[in-house]
């Protein structure tokens, strides 16, 4: 097999790659960017394995058993989790692939480093690691170590069923944090250096154990409110620690999928910290979450008085409104709630209530979680609508049903120059003409703030779970 058609087969898979970041911008085209995504690791398993049979047919003939247990081990157990997880998981499941790709990252560079020869990195295993090398698994373990501790507490983070302080939604802060994490990282820096330039061992694995903890330290002090930025910087650091195994290995597949991965997450990184109106380094140092712990006034939220209603008092409004836009929110996804919603705005729209749903970029505990939802419901992609294409809709709406939703429809974004959030994009729930909130109590959101648009003269707060709520909803609609 000429190396021709191996560089040959990989640019395939990478054409694959690209076309599945385009096909996975917009829900109607994703999944066919799935399709393209399978179809170029699938291909890029296969020529690696030819790549192996061509450059050493001895090591290829005692190894190929093991690569094909791995293939069908790890193969079977992501069918399995695949198919078992619920949609309310799929945040924890996406931080555990990540802590994966970046422990995978560490294992290679430690093989490299220590039989650099067996990865065809020297020749003989008595010759040096060149410097170069030696600085591309520097940074592919570096930040692979970090990815993997880091994914390991947002992992505990969205669970939120252990009791472990590290693993739970609130920051977790304490004195001279910053100053530690900045010592850690210099000193990162600096092993990674001595590494670099002299080959020394020690050094290496020093800095493994440093950047194993600073991952767990920097995310740490991040609350909930912001997981969905934690998921996406995670996502693109998984890419670069691929990016730099791939450099050392001297594997371009790996170096263009890394590098699609970094770069994509870092720019949904970005996206999400401008939906907040958070800077990308204010989320790393923890100050959202910090601000908005302190900021929750939740004696505030017992003292003042709601306007509640049932769900037939609710259904009442809906079924008598010309327009309708439901927003949809991760209380919705705990209830698993929204095949039952399909079914309500379906029963509305037979009505001749014209229903359509808004999404915030940050809703849910993960970017696009609230798309993915919907999705699974078969709600049409022509009813789903982006927080910057439907905002100025909501001054001319009849009702809407805010569902499970908190944070991004709290008008202090907009109202309250004091507020933690205050700047922050939120969809204006709060100009329509009637507001439904389905919530099963007062309690606050991620960031720990009064929401005031349950106060509101024009909103009916439905108490309970949102999967009862909108069943007995859609009975009253019949």
């Amino acid at each position: 097999m000429s190396m021709n058609l191996i560089t040959l087969q990989y640019m395939v898979a990478s054409v694959c790659f690209i076309q599945a970041l385009k096909g996975l911008s917009h829900p109607t085209s994703s999944r066919r960017g799935n399709l393209f995504g399978m179809a170029g690791m699938g291909l890029a398993i296969i020529t690696t394995m030819m790549l192996v049979f061509q450059l050493s047919s001895e090591i290829a003939s005692t190894g190929i058993g093991f690569v094909v247990v791995g293939l069908l081990i790890g193969g079977s157990i992501g069918t399995l989790m695949a198919r078992r997880v619920e949609m309310t998981k799929m945040p924890e499941l996406v931080a555990f692939m990540h802590s994966m790709i970046g422990l995978a990252a560490v294992f290679i560079a430690i093989a490299a480093v220590v039989e650099p020869q067996s990865l065809g990195i020297v020749a003989a295993m008595t010759d040096p690691i060149p410097a170069g090398n030696r600085l591309e698994l520097f940074l592919g373990a570096a930040i692979g170590a970090i990815t993997f501790s880091g994914s390991v507490i947002a992992f505990g983070k969205l669970s939120g069923k252990y009791r472990f302080r590290l693993f739970q939604g609130a920051p977790v802060a304490f004195r001279g944090q910053h100053l530690i994490n900045l010592a850690i990282g210099l000193a990162i820096l600096g092993l990674g250096l001595v590494y670099s330039l002299t080959g020394n061992v020690s050094a290496f694995a020093m800095l493994l154990v440093l950047a194993f903890v600073i991952g767990v330290l920097i995310i740490i002090p991040i609350g909930g409110a912001d997981m969905p930025v934690v998921v996406s910087m995670l996502n693109s650091y998984s890419g670069w620690a691929a990016a730099g195994i791939g450099f050392s290995l001297n594997n371009s597949m790996l170096i263009i999928a890394g590098s699609l991965v970094g770069s994509s997450g870092a720019i949904l990184s970005y996206i999400m910290c401008k939906a907040m109106n958070r800077s990308f380094i204010n989320v790393i140092l923890g100050g959202f979450g910090a601000e908005a712990g302190a900021a929750g006034p939740a004696s505030a939220q017992q003292e003042r008085n709601v306007k509640s209603g049932s769900a037939d008092d609710a259904a009442f409004l809906l079924a008598n409104a010309d327009s309708v836009i439901i927003v949809p929110g991760y209380g919705l996804a705990v209830a698993r709630a929204q095949h039952a919603l399909m079914e309500l705005a379906e029963k509305l729209s037979h009505a001749g209530v014209t229903v359509k749903f808004a999404i915030h970029p940050v809703a849910g505990r993960m970017p696009g979680h609230m798309n993915v939802l919907l999705a699974e419901a078969e709600v049409p992609y022509e009813q789903v609508f982006e927080m910057d294409d439907i905002n100025a809709e909501f001054g001319q709406t009849d009702v809407v049903l805010v569902l499970g939703a908190n944070d991004v429809v709290n008008p202090a974004a907009k109202t309250d120059p004091h507020s933690p959030i205050a700047g922050m994009p939120i969809l204006d729930a709060y100009k329509a003409r009637t507001v439904i909130v389905n919530k099963r109590s007062m309690a606050s959101g991620y960031a720990g703030l009064d929401n005031e648009l349950f106060y509101m003269d024009k909103t009916m707060m439905v108490f309970g779970d949102a999967r009862k709520v909108i069943e007995d909803m859609v009975k009253a609609v019949e």
